[in-house]
């Protein structure tokens, strides 16, 4: 029993460190969201050098937060970090898609495969919100070719059938994904007939103003005629 007090001590510095940890990733995880949630709403604004900046603040805010807990796996695998790294992923990869550009990999982002997926199914279901928006100005060949790339998710993240212990809670978001495609996919059906109905109602016009044009030139014409 000589040895309690040592042991005592040294369990509680141990302890001391890990709460310090602790407090410091929840501050850094609330903070790492609310520069994602910056960027993705200047990406909607299209405002893409902010969303740049933004970008980048968060890429070293998520440093900052895997650093401070790499030595307690715990809290690195807790809901808070991950919830934070998901959302992470999900500004990336929202700015991946909306510009056009190949997505980031999880190794780029250094984030383990579980958080990656779960930030992906997110950034598909906010894709929703973009397409919502161009479709207003009927720009409808985005709008589709978003709507293929949200699909392309969907299938992909199907694929992985694991337990909600190593996914994260994955099948879940996969399924609000599904949900949010297919009435994305009804709006955009919707815009399109839209389109195509105002298209042929402007292209009804033209030819109705044109007939109208020429039976007007041609009573011009009687009435010239009959004056003579």
């Amino acid at each position: 029993m000589d040895n309690l007090e040592n042991i005592s001590n040294s369990i509680r510095d141990e302890l001391n460190a890990k709460n310090a940890a602790r407090d410091l990733a929840l501050a850094r995880s609330r903070e790492l969201i609310r520069f994602c949630a910056t960027a993705i709403k200047a990406i909607h604004r299209e405002n893409w050098e902010q969303a740049e900046v933004e970008l980048q603040t968060a890429r070293e805010a998520a440093q900052e937060l895997i650093n401070g807990v790499e030595e307690f796996p715990d809290l690195y695998h807790s809901g808070y970090t991950q919830d934070a790294l998901k959302e992470y992923v999900e500004a990336f990869a929202t700015y991946a898609l909306v510009r056009g550009e190949e997505l980031p990999t999880p190794e780029a982002l250094n984030v383990v495969g579980s958080t990656y997926l779960n930030g992906l199914a997110e950034a598909a279901t906010e894709i929703r919100r973009r397409i919502l928006d161009i479709i207003r100005e009927d720009h409808t060949e985005e709008a589709e070719s978003l709507l293929d790339h949200m699909d392309s998710i969907y299938n992909t993240l199907m694929t992985f059938d694991f337990p909600d212990a190593i996914t994260y809670g994955l099948r879940r978001r996969v399924d609000v994904l599904r949900g949010v495609l297919e009435r994305t996919r009804g709006d955009l059906t919707n815009s399109l007939r839209q389109q195509r109905l105002r298209v042929a109602l402007r292209s009804l016009e033209e030819r109705l103003d044109l007939h109208i044009s020429d039976w007007l030139d041609v009573e011009d014409v009687a009435e010239a005629e009959d004056e003579e």
